[in-house]
């Protein structure tokens, strides 16, 4: 969980301090803001949860496909950041978001598991599941390093 500054609404300003993060496996203020929660954390793999609240229904009263890939995207970077020294900096270099099925209510899991490392380039893969285990949703992204960051290997 991040630590807000500043009033939540302030507009960003990169020369200021506004926030701070509670720790290298965290959630920023935007995760916070969906409600995101990290149940698990380490070697390569996490799992996070999103409980479908009202303000994440988009017009037809399904979970916003937004949210869903917000979900996936983060526990994916969660599982790379396991794998990384602290504050290595890395990024969403692409993505891919499959839908299967709508989500209507409850809780959305997804499990993230680091599938492979070579060099700056690190290839996650997310299942997405509804609180009755129906898959809601795959993911894929490929996270690259910034130039001159440490990498390592893939988990085994």
């Amino acid at each position: 969980m991040a630590r807000l500054l500043v009033n939540g609404d302030t507009p960003r300003n990169r020369s200021e301090r506004q926030f701070v993060m509670e720790g290298w496996v965290s959630l920023a203020p935007f995760e916070d803001l969906l409600g995101l929660s990290i149940r698990e954390a380490a070697d390569g793999r996490a799992v996070l949860s999103l409980p479908f609240s009202v303000k994440l229904a988009q017009g037809g009263g399904v979970l916003h496909g937004g949210a869903l890939t917000t979900l996936a995207d983060t526990a994916a970077a969660m599982a790379v950041k396991t794998w990384l020294p602290e504050s290595v900096p890395f990024a969403t270099r692409d993505l891919n978001m499959r839908f299967l099925a709508p989500v209507h209510e409850g809780l959305v899991t997804a499990t993230a598991v680091l599938k492979e490392v070579d060099g700056r380039r690190f290839i996650v893969v997310v299942d997405l599941e509804d609180e009755r285990g129906v898959k809601v949703a795959t993911f894929s992204a490929d996270f690259r390093l910034l130039r001159n960051a440490g990498g390592g290997s893939p988990p085994a």
